[in-house]
C-alpha cells in the first residue's frame, strides 16, 4: 500500500457526499450564528432603552454582559440534555427543536421592552442554541471513512459565514423607522419597537431552516429508525394460517433493547475524556485570542494597543471572516486529510502561540512607527491568518470526538458532553483575558505584556495535553 505524508490515513476512493442531507444541517447551523449574534451591533442602546441603568451609563456594560453571561449559561446546561435526548428518542426532532425554538426566542427579543424580558428570551435562545452537538453527530453519521474530513470541514465555515453576516443584519436594520421614514418608518412596528426587524430578519433564517428540515431531514439514530420500520411493517394476521402464526419463531425487534442509550459512566472512558478536553482547551484558548483582538486592536499605541478605529477593526475582521470561509470550504477535507487530525491539532496551538506572541510585537512595531504601518499590518495579516489553523483544528476535534465514542448510542450524549465542556470554557475565556489584559497594562506587568506570557503558557499546556491524543484513530477518515 502507498504510503501518504499522513500515517493515520489510508488510501481509498471517496464516498460522494450526501449533499441534501447536508445542506439541511448547514442550514440549521447557520441559523445559530445569526440569531445569536444579530444583537451585537444594538444591544447596547437597547440596554439603555430599557431603563434598567437608570440614566448611569457605568451600568450600562454590566448589563450587557449579564445578556452573554446568561445566553453562554443556559446552552451550558441544555447541550448535554439534548445530547442525551437525542439517543433517547432521535436526532430528527431534537433538530427541528432548535431552530424552531431560536426563531420564536429571538422574535421575543425583539418584541420586547423590558430588562428582564430580554433577558429571559436570551437565555431561550442559549438553551435552544444547545442543539449543536446534535448537528455535529448527524453529520458524522450521515458520513463515513472515506468523506468524513470533507464534511466537518464545513461546519466552521458556517459559524465564520454567519459570524460576518449577522451583525450587518443588525447594524443595517436597527431602528428602520429612522433611518427610513417615508418606507419602514409608516409601520407601527418598527417605530414601537426599533430592534424588531432585524430579529425578525434573523428569525426567517431559522423558520427556514426548520421548515427545509421539517421536508427533507432523515433519521439517523438506528434505534429510531428501527422503531419506525417496526411501525411500518404489517400486523401478521392469524385468519390466513393459524398454524404457521402459532409454531413461527419471533425475533424481536425492538430498538429500545437492541440500541439502548448507556448511563453516563458508561460514557466516560479515556478516550472520551481525552477527546473532550482538547476539544474544551482549543476553545478555552482560542476565544481568549479571539476576545484580544477587538481590544487590543482599539487600545491606543501608548497603552499596548494599535489605536485602530471601529471600522478599521470591522474591515479586518470581516475580510478574515470571509477569507476563512472561503479557504475552509476548498481546501479543507484535503489538508485534514493529508495532515491528519492530530498534526492539525498540534498545529493549532502552535500557531495560539504566535499568535499571542504577535500582541506585544505588533505594539512594539507600532510604537517605534508611531503608528500602524507596513511592518505593522505585515504582522497582523501572519497573525489573522492563524485562524485558518484554528478552523482547521475544530474540525478536526469533531472527527476524535466521534471516533472515541463507544457507541452509535452514545453519540448524542458524547457530542453534547464536549459541546458543555467547550461552551463553559468558551464563556469563561473573554472575561479572563480581557482582566489578564487590563491589570498587565494597569500595573505595566513586565511591561504590560504579563497577559501574554500567561497565555502563551496556558497554551503550551493544552498543547501538551493535545500529545494525548491518538496517532492511530479506530476508524480510517479517508484517503487522497
Amino acid at each position: 500500500m502507498p504510503t501518504t505524508p499522513n500515517s493515520e490515513l489510508s488510501p481509498r476512493k471517496r464516498t460522494p457526499l450526501p449533499k441534501f442531507q447536508l445542506l439541511i444541517l448547514l442550514s440549521i447551523q447557520i441559523a445559530e450564528p445569526i440569531t445569536g449574534l444579530v444583537i451585537y451591533p444594538f444591544v447596547v442602546q437597547f440596554v439603555r432603552d430599557t431603563g434598567i441603568t437608570g440614566g448611569d451609563e457605568a451600568n450600562t456594560g454590566f448589563y450587557a454582559g449579564l445578556l452573554e453571561s446568561a445566553f453562554f449559561l443556559a446552552e451550558t446546561l441544555t447541550v448535554f440534555h439534548f445530547g442525551r435526548l437525542s439517543d433517547l428518542y432521535g436526532r430528527r426532532p431534537v433538530l427541528l427543536l432548535g431552530p424552531l425554538g431560536l426563531a420564536l426566542s429571538v422574535l421575543g427579543f425583539g418584541l420586547s421592552k423590558s430588562f428582564w424580558a430580554l433577558f429571559s428570551f436570551r437565555c431561550a435562545q442559549g438553551a435552544f442554541n444547545g442543539n449543536i452537538g446534535v448537528a455535529k453527530t448527524v453529520m458524522i453519521e450521515i458520513s463515513d471513512p472515506s468523506n468524513a474530513a470533507d464534511m466537518v470541514s464545513f461546519f466552521p465555515v458556517m459559524w465564520s459565514t454567519g459570524a460576518t453576516l449577522s451583525p450587518f443584519i443588525g447594524g443595517v436594520l436597527a431602528n428602520p423607522a429612522v433611518k427610513w421614514p417615508n418606507t419602514l418608518g409608516k409601520i407601527g412596528v418598527f417605530r414601537v419597537h426599533p430592534y424588531f426587524l432585524p430579529c425578525a430578519v434573523a428569525a426567517s433564517v431559522a423558520l427556514a431552516s426548520f421548515a427545509f428540515a421539517l421536508i427533507g431531514l432523515r433519521e439517523t439514530l438506528p434505534s429510531a429508525v428501527a422503531r419506525m420500520n417496526q411501525r411500518k411493517k404489517p400486523v401478521p394476521t392469524t385468519e390466513s394460517d393459524p398454524l404457521l402464526a402459532h409454531n413461527e419463531p419471533v425475533v424481536s425487534e425492538r430498538s429500545d433493547v437492541v440500541y439502548i442509550a448507556p448511563p453516563l459512566r458508561e460514557i466516560l472512558t479515556r478516550p472520551v475524556c481525552i477527546a473532550v478536553l482538547n476539544h474544551g482547551l482549543l476553545a478555552f484558548c482560542n476565544m481568549a485570542y479571539e476576545s484580544l483582538l477587538p481590544l487590543v486592536y482599539a487600545t491606543p499605541i501608548n497603552m499596548g494597543g494599535l489605536g485602530l478605529k471601529p471600522y478599521e477593526i470591522g474591515l479586518l475582521m470581516g475580510l478574515c471572516g470571509i477569507s476563512n470561509a472561503f479557504v475552509q470550504m476548498v481546501f479543507g477535507g484535503r489538508i485534514i486529510r493529508y495532515f491528519g487530525p492530530r498534526r492539525i491539532f498540534n498545529a493549532a496551538f502552535c500557531a495560539l502561540i504566535f499568535a499571542f506572541f504577535a500582541y506585544p510585537l505588533l505594539n512594539f512595531l507600532a510604537k517605534r512607527a508611531g503608528r500602524v504601518d507596513g511592518a505593522v499590518m505585515g504582522v497582523l495579516v501572519c497573525q489573522l491568518s492563524c485562524s485558518f489553523v484554528l478552523y482547521f483544528a475544530f474540525a478536526s476535534t469533531m472527527i476524535f470526538i466521534m471516533d472515541a465514542t463507544p457507541s452509535q448510542a452514545s453519540a448524542g450524549s458524547v457530542n453534547g458532553l464536549a459541546q458543555m465542556v467547550g461552551t463553559t470554557l468558551r464563556g469563561a475565556a473573554p472575561s479572563f483575558a480581557s482582566s489578564l489584559f487590563s491589570l498587565s497594562v494597569k500595573h505595566n506587568l513586565v511591561g504590560g505584556y504579563m497577559v501574554y506570557i500567561i497565555l502563551v503558557g496556558l497554551t503550551l499546556g493544552a498543547l501538551r495535553g493535545s500529545l494525548l491524543l491518538p496517532r492511530q484513530l479506530r476508524s480510517e477518515i479517508g484517503g487522497n
